[in-house]
């Protein structure tokens, strides 16, 4: 049966990009957080291109499971949002190529775009309530 509240295609990509923009921004603080550290290679998550292709090809997610009862974990959003390195960027002698004022600027970006989405969301979600209060 079709649940047209938890079955809405623009809470279900709502979901996504919020799940989207969360792993991102663990990303980038990951990278903040091994800035000094010999070798490591500033990674970032791009989900924009397969959140829409996703939504363009039948207009719902299709997540899949192994299991009806399970969920997606952070490692499946991981795959599902293909997890890759930055490129770009200068290496360092130590083999680092994280740059401070790159993922700053990022985390700032993702901040505000999760910040919109769970302002539309609330929006959506009040709009819901009034409606089913007033009937």
């Amino acid at each position: 049966m079709f649940d047209p509240i938890y079955g809405d295609a623009s809470l279900t990509a709502a979901k996504a990009a919020l799940d989207g923009l969360s792993l991102r921004r663990d990303l980038i603080s990951q990278n903040l957080a091994n800035t000094d550290t010999p070798g490591y290679r500033s990674q970032q998550v791009r989900f924009e291109d397969a959140l829409n292709r996703a939504m363009n090809s039948t207009g719902r997610l299709a997540l899949s499971t192994t299991h009806a009862g399970h969920q997606l974990s952070s490692n499946s959003l991981a795959q599902l949002y293909q997890v890759e390195l930055r490129p770009g960027g200068t290496l360092r002698a130590d083999g680092n190529n994280v740059d401070i004022d790159t993922e700053m600027t990022q985390m700032v970006e993702t901040s505000l775009r999760y910040q919109t989405f769970s302002q539309a969301v609330s929006k959506k979600l009040a709009l819901l309530k009034n409606i089913a209060s007033t009937r």
